[in-house]
């Protein structure tokens, strides 16, 4: 066998291993909502794009001990959008930890759904924006297993009064909200 073919049958089993993994890691944890809703209202990417912080999510294990955690996105000029998720490893001013990725838009979903990779050309993850503030304050993303929760701020420390009004919200689209993990920042 050729040491170019040996090397392509490598990587293809690498990356099947990988890919494997990931499907593995998105199938952990309980159901939190056995009848996710489509997503409420088309998203404006550019809108969109910047810096949110998670202020809440359903623990899972890729972001197991993650505090102070945001995400980043930026719309790149290929179509795709640029993911760089940051996580404090074990307390807000713990070891910094980052991931980064892309995203890219399902179509007929109203910019609202997207695919995201982490695994080179893999789009494993499905990302669903399931509401958001009319100005862009707040999001709640989610997937289709209901398995996956993130509670979404324009800031790190979202008013009382708003921190209450995702939660309404996340609960009247069907989450149990005894599993949201609060973030701190």
């Amino acid at each position: 066998m050729s040491l170019k073919r040996h090397f392509l049958i490598l990587l293809v089993a690498a990356t099947s291993a990988a890919a494997l993994s990931a499907c593995a890691t998105l199938q952990r944890g309980p159901v939190g909502n056995p009848a996710v809703p489509q997503p409420a209202k088309a998203v404006d990417l550019t809108r969109y794009a910047g810096l949110w912080y998670e202020i809440g999510r359903y623990e899972n294990g890729f972001e197991q001990g993650c505090e102070a955690v945001t995400a980043e996105y930026a719309l790149q000029d290929d179509g795709l959008v640029s993911v760089l998720n940051t996580c404090r490893q074990g307390a807000v001013d713990g070891p910094v930890k980052t991931a980064q990725g892309r995203a890219k838009v399902v179509p007929g979903g109203d910019n609202a759904k997207l695919k995201v990779s982490f695994f080179g050309p893999f789009y494993l993850g499905d990302y669903w924006v399931l509401d958001r503030a009319d100005d862009y304050s707040w999001s709640i993303v989610g997937e289709p297993s209901g398995r996956y929760l993130w509670l979404l701020s324009r800031t790190a420390q979202p008013s009382a009064p708003t921190r209450a009004a995702i939660m309404e919200r996340a609960k009247a689209l069907g989450y149990d909200l005894s599993l949201v993990r609060e973030i701190r920042h």
